[in-house]
């Protein structure tokens, strides 16, 4: 389970490969909107909220659509449609918006801030990297 971690102040966003299965026990079971403590994936004082996410089939996860299961729904806007017409409406599969381990991907934005910045956080694993 991957997970992409945005921070709203820069605009940047991090990937985190999660192949530790304690990671991806802090997500099992979380909602979408939910606030979680990062403290697992090695961002201490970081607040994550859970933004949407992907299965391992790239079906998006969606709000309003409740548990973790697959359902076809009838949408009109984003995410899993974009009309090309105003009013145009299409039933298509979606995931709920509960984090199961079918979801291969989690997407985050940082809610709380800690005391160490992330860029210090994640450059120093890209230059161990290169």
């Amino acid at each position: 389970m991957q997970v992409v971690i945005s921070d709203p102040k820069t605009g940047k966003a991090y990937k985190v490969e999660g192949k530790d299965t304690e990671a991806s026990a802090l997500f099992i079971g979380k909602r979408i909107g939910d606030v979680v403590d990062a403290d697992i994936l090695g961002l201490g004082g970081y607040g994550l909220e859970i933004r949407g996410g992907s299965d391992t089939d790239g079906t998006p996860m969606r709000k309003d659509v409740s548990g973790a299961v697959r359902k076809k729904i009838l949408i009109t806007s984003p995410p899993g449609y974009r009309p090309k017409e105003k009013g145009k409406r299409r039933r298509k599969s979606v995931r709920g918006n509960e984090i199961s381990p079918e979801i291969s991907q989690i997407n985050v934005k940082i809610n709380e801030y800690g005391a160490k910045p992330i860029e210090e956080i994640f450059g120093k694993e890209e230059e161990a990297g290169n």
